[in-house]
């Protein structure tokens, strides 16, 4: 098991230095992605099939970076890669406690960013069987989630709205707050942080990203989180020429 778990370690660490991490702060996150847990963690999914191949980063943010991979069919993946070092566990805390799905009371790092991961993956799913557009969730391991690449058929990852050129906005405005209905109504989530940051633009059409911290509508945060979202939709629209009323949008969501 060491000399293949070194194997793969040896693998990923030339796949960094091909991606020409030439300055001591990208040496450094790299160190911090790659470290033993994910290495072993990825070395697993690739025995499984999941993640074959482990190209280039897709983004990169304060606690997880993502990358394209493809699987054992050549299939294109998203890999999000959550770092154990950097990731902010007061607010994995903050939006664990009180969901009665998970029951973490611990103060290891490690198992409280897996507890993350797990909730990022079936906040997706729930979403993705009712029928919201989100990545379509694949599995779950340790810090690494594995899911649906979003992104054009050259394999070019689709942009955060926020860099996107669109055509439609009012299109985009009303899928968005039909698939804010249906996680509220249906799905009984909350978002929590949607914004032009979160929102993917795939042929037009709006992809909800970034779901991990997606509480319960029962949750004691829920409308406060719930008006956050309202609020980030109502002023990036407006960026776009489009004028929201929050009243009409609430009840819209709400199905008041």
């Amino acid at each position: 098991m060491c000399s293949k778990v070194s194997k793969a370690d040896d693998d990923l660490r030339k796949l960094l230095s091909e991606k020409r991490l030439k300055s001591v702060e990208d040496r450094q996150v790299g160190s911090e992605v790659f470290d033993k847990l994910t290495l072993e963690t990825l070395y697993k999914l690739s025995k499984m099939g999941y993640v074959h191949i482990l190209n280039g980063a897709i983004s990169t943010g304060k606690e997880a970076n993502v990358f394209k991979g493809y699987d054992k069919d050549g299939t294109p993946v998203a890999v999000k890669i959550y770092r154990v070092t950097s990731s902010d566990f007061k607010k994995m805390q903050h939006y664990i406690q009180g969901d009665p799905r998970f029951h973490v009371r611990t103060s290891n790092k490690r198992q409280l960013v897996k507890t993350w991961v797990t909730k990022e993956y079936r906040n997706l799913k729930r979403a993705y069987e009712a029928g919201v557009k989100v990545p379509r969730p694949i599995i779950a391991k340790n810090n690494v989630l594995v899911m649906e690449f979003i992104g054009d058929k050259e394999g070019n990852p689709a942009l955060p709205m926020r860099q996107s050129q669109i055509s439609n906005p009012q299109k985009v405005l009303e899928k968005l707050v039909n698939d804010v209905k249906t996680l509220y109504t249906k799905v009984k989530l909350v978002h929590g942080d949607l914004s032009s940051f979160n929102i993917l633009i795939k042929d037009d059409e709006p992809v909800i990203i970034d779901i991990s911290q997606g509480i319960l509508v029962d949750h004691p945060l829920a409308r406060e989180l719930l008006n956050r979202d309202m609020d980030n939709l109502i002023k990036d629209f407006k960026k776009l020429g489009i004028q929201i009323n929050k009243n009409e949008l609430k009840s819209k969501i709400m199905d008041l």
